[in-house]
Parts: C-alpha cells; structure tokens; sequence
C-alpha cells in the first residue's frame, strides 16, 4: 500500500507538471473549481461535494491517483476553496476575512 501511494506521488508530480502548462498554473486550474457561494454556504455535514465529486474525475482523467472525492473535499478546504466551518467557529469568520483579501489566479 505504502509502494503504492510513493507511486502515485511521483505520478502526480507528473500530471501536476502537465497542469501547469497546460492550464497556467496549479493555482488557476484548482480556484476554477472554486464552489457557487449558495452550494456550500451553510457547515456541511458530510465530507464531498458535487464540486469534489467533478474535481475527483477530471483529475483521475488526467490520469492522477488516489484522488477520490473525499481527499478533494480535504484539499478544497485546506486551500481555502471550501469554508464549512460551523458559523460561530472563529476560523469560518478568520476564512472568510482571508478569501475577501485574496486575488484568485
């Protein structure tokens, strides 16, 4: 399994490369996916997303690997793209604070 996930880094590094020059940059590719306002305004309760779910295929498409829906949701949210913080979390106020300065790609 470990053998594996090394493999599959070193596989996404490649199709990280291919993103770049095809798409601009990492950055530009991953906030077009950046979710409508209203689809994700509310704290969610589970761990994907119709965004998730469409980010996860068009990267397995492009031939990346352990990509599925649920570490998409993690990596949207660590990116910043998702804010599902209950509403009286100090982070969702500190989140929404940062995405208001932030220049998209």
């Amino acid at each position: 399994w470990c053998a594996r996930r090394g493999e599959a880094v070193i596989n996404n590094a490649g199709r990280a490369r291919e993103l770049v020059k095809t798409e601009g940059s990492l950055a530009a590719f991953f906030w077009r996916h950046e979710p409508a306002p209203a689809e994700l305004a509310a704290p969610q309760s589970v761990s994907t997303s119709a965004v998730s779910v469409a980010l996860s295929k068009d990267l397995k498409k492009r031939g990346w690997k352990f990509v599925g829906p649920t570490t998409v949701y993690a990596f949207l949210q660590a990116m910043g793209l998702i804010n599902d913080h209950v509403e009286d979390c100090v982070i969702r106020a500190r989140v929404a604070a940062a995405r208001r300065k932030f220049k998209r790609p």
